[in-house]
C-alpha cells in the first residue's frame, strides 16, 4: 500500500504543477533538474573520495607533501 501512496502523491504533484503558468512550470522543472544534478555530483564525489581514502592515508608517495602543510611559505615579489 505504501507504493500506491507515493504514486498518488506523485500524480497529485504533477497535476498541481500542470496548473501553474508556463513560466512557473519551467522554473519548477529547472530547479528539480538542478537538485538532481547536485545530488548526483555529491554522490559521485563521495564515491571517489571513499575509493581513494585508503591510498591517501597509507601511500607514502601520495602523502609526502603533507609534511609541508605547516611550513612557512613566502610569496615571491
Amino acid at each position: 500500500m505504501r507504493f500506491n501512496n507515493k504514486k498518488m502523491r506523485t500524480i497529485e504533484l504533477i497535476k498541481e504543477i500542470q496548473k501553474l503558468p508556463l513560466q512557473k512550470r519551467i522554473y519548477v522543472i529547472e530547479q528539480a533538474i538542478r537538485s538532481i544534478r547536485k545530488q548526483d555530483n555529491n554522490i559521485q564525489l563521495s564515491k571517489a573520495a571513499n575509493a581513494l581514502l585508503m591510498d591517501y592515508t597509507t601511500d607514502g608517495e601520495l602523502i609526502a607533501f603533507t609534511n609541508l602543510d605547516y611550513a612557512d611559505f613566502y610569496e615571491a615579489k
